[in-house]
């Protein structure tokens, strides 16, 4: 189990083509989206834990950074997937364990 408490993905499942990721991360979209309705519709209780989830991301985005610059993916070739520049990444990625 990793220091967040979720078990690692398994190399074996993250071998697929690009794809994949494309459709997972589409399908994970329509899941916030489909909570955030809820949430609109009178789920007041459930508001908190769509800001948790949010934290959660911008936690899962600094991880996979961290994961990219340790394979040797430079601040440039990461920016450039972002639309943002090279500083911009390395300010708010770089300090970060």
């Amino acid at each position: 189990m990793s220091d967040h408490g979720v078990e690692p993905v398994k190399a074996a499942l993250t071998t697929a083509p690009r794809k994949s990721n494309v459709e997972f991360a589409g399908f994970v979209r329509r899941v916030v989206r489909a909570h955030a309705r809820r949430i609109a519709a009178g789920d007041v209780e459930a508001l908190a834990d769509l800001v948790q989830l949010s934290a959660g991301v911008d936690q899962a985005v600094a991880d996979a950074v961290a994961g990219l610059r340790r394979l040797g993916y430079s601040w440039a070739e990461i920016a450039g997937r972002l639309g943002i520049s090279k500083q911009a990444a390395q300010q708010r990625w770089g300090g970060r364990s």
